[in-house]
């Protein structure tokens, strides 16, 4: 059968994703070159500071590339970045159309690389597969535009919202089929975040077992009391907690310990608690462009208090725990009408095992 553009860019778009979580802080991309009905080269951005996936197909079509056609996921860049400009190697291969997947949303090419192109009388066709675009590159478009990470609530808790009893038991609530697949989110994120009151309690690892990147481990610490021997300082982990400045002369045994194991990363305070707004913004400056935020209730609460949630993916257990003690999976204060209440979109649920998994974004 023979293909048309929409299966170029598909293809293109299956390429892209053989990188998922390794290209941050860059989108994911892919490119596919096409001519006379025939595939003479293929690419994707692998890693950042790496080749950029139109110059990996440019090469394997090599002299096959004049007067051919270029199916690309996202716009070409047109400025200098870790690599060269990728659309100057576009023009010069001989490459008459180029049909691009989506805009750029990074302020500096966002329509710039197609104006190039036609200035140099390259047809440009742009718009396909967009929406799901979007949502494979829903990280960058977040960090490149609001100069934020995007955030992911994950939460694994009983039909009645707990994550916890009363005793602070938690081991384990949700199947072991949802544990996997949680697992082998951490490894699609920059970074994976708890609380203080879940690293005291769980005392988590939070490595992920099923792939080769460490996402770096973020301790929301506002007193600075995480353990020196808490398990998430494993061989070669990059630890960052956030905590409150210390007064000038009130340095202690603990923080002098911590700084030699992990980064500490001082944030404003709101309301003798760290600022969150602060934090994250202190943190896309680290080219931390997702969080996956795996609890507790009160750090997750504060997060949806504050706006700062994007998506989120609970686990539901067909348990039920009961109890008002029972620690809840989203604290925070709250709202105090149904009518504010946080509402989501685009909502799916699928069963994992014997539980459920809803995943949802914000309005």
């Amino acid at each position: 059968m023979k293909k048309n553009t929409r299966d170029y860019m598909a293809l293109a778009i299956s390429l892209a994703l053989k990188a998922k979580g390794m290209t941050s802080p860059n989108p994911l991309v892919g490119a596919v070159v096409v001519k006379n009905g025939k595939i003479v080269g293929k690419g994707y951005h692998q890693k950042t500071g790496q080749a950029h996936a139109e110059i990996i197909a440019l090469d394997e079509a090599g002299q096959s590339a004049k007067g051919a056609s270029l199916y690309l996921t996202l716009e070409p860049c047109a400025h200098y970045g870790r690599t060269p400009p990728c659309v100057e190697r576009i023009i010069t291969s001989g490459i008459k159309k180029v049909f691009v997947g989506m805009i750029d949303p990074n302020p500096l090419n966002n329509g710039k690389g197609i104006a190039i192109l036609k200035q140099h009388r390259i047809s440009v066709d742009v718009g396909f597969h967009e929406e799901r675009l979007k949502k494979i590159n829903e990280h960058f478009v977040k960090f490149i535009t609001k100069k934020l990470p995007f955030i992911t609530v994950k939460i694994a808790q009983s039909l009645d919202g707990r994550i916890a009893t009363k005793s602070g038991d938690s081991k384990w609530i949700t199947s072991d089929q949802s544990r996997l697949l949680a697992h082998k989110l951490r490894g699609e994120f920059d970074a994976v975040m708890v609380g203080i009151n879940t690293l005291l309690r769980d005392n988590p690892k939070l490595d992920p077992w099923f792939s080769g990147k460490q996402p770096v481990k973020i301790i929301v610490d506002s007193r600075l009391s995480t353990p020196q021997k808490a398990n998430i300082f494993s061989p070669d982990a990059k630890v960052i907690i956030t905590t409150l400045p210390t007064p000038p002369g009130q340095e202690t045994e603990n923080r002098k310990i911590l700084t030699q194991r992990a980064r500490i990363l001082e944030v404003k305070e709101k309301s003798g608690q760290i600022n969150l707004k602060d934090m994250m913004k202190k943190l896309a400056r680290l080219e931390i462009t997702s969080i996956l935020v795996e609890g507790g209730g009160t750090l997750v609460g504060s997060l949806f208090d504050e706006g700062l949630v994007d998506k989120i993916m609970f686990f539901i257990s067909p348990k039920i725990i009961g109890g008002k003690e029972a620690i809840g999976s989203v604290m925070g204060h709250g709202v105090v009408r149904i009518d504010r209440a946080i509402r989501l979109k685009d909502i799916r649920l699928k069963k994992i095992g014997e539980d459920f998994l809803l995943e949802g974004y914000l309005k």
